[in-house]
């Protein structure tokens, strides 16, 4: 059983956070109502993964407000971080290998923080400028995610990539 205190907007509440047998995450608050079930979610998931995480009943009714997970103690922290990273899924691009032409739809073959992999951009309005002015976020024909935290920094080919849908 993990203590935390974290705002509710108004004024801080306490709450306990601890984890069934069978993995769902559990908030008990200060008054003692017990939320089964509750679902971490990020305000600013790309911009400031950190700061703001709402904690959600099932029926999606915000039940705590966390301002900052580093204010948390560190096994709060973790179990937060542990949930988010299940519903969040996110490969960051690391390398843009090839693409399969350059007008869309077509096939791009990347390189990410959780291996190659490959995607169909559906068309160019799927690319998205996001966070920094150098972040990108580009959108596959099944609605999964890729970051790309800063263009500037990528290899001289994904660069040269990059710059024909751009």
């Amino acid at each position: 059983m993990n203590h935390a205190l974290v705002t509710n907007r108004a004024a801080p509440v306490p709450f306990v956070l601890e984890r069934t047998p069978f993995g769902k995450l559990v908030l008990t608050n200060a008054q003692g109502r017990r939320f089964e079930a509750v679902v971490p979610v990020r305000a600013f998931p790309i911009q400031a993964p950190d700061e703001g995480v709402s904690v959600l009943d099932t029926d999606g009714h915000e039940v705590a407000w966390v301002p900052n997970l580093a204010d948390l103690p560190q096994s709060t922290q973790d179990m937060l971080r542990q949930e988010l990273a299940l519903r969040e899924f996110m490969p960051v691009i690391a390398r843009i290998v090839s693409v399969s032409g350059f007008s869309t739809p077509c096939t791009w073959a990347v390189e990410t923080d959780r291996g190659a992999c490959e995607f169909v951009l559906r068309g160019d309005e799927d690319i998205r400028r996001v966070g920094t002015e150098h972040g990108l976020l580009i959108a596959d024909a099944h609605g999964i995610h890729y970051l790309v935290r800063d263009q500037l920094a990528l290899d001289a080919h994904s660069k040269k990539i990059l710059d024909r849908f751009l």
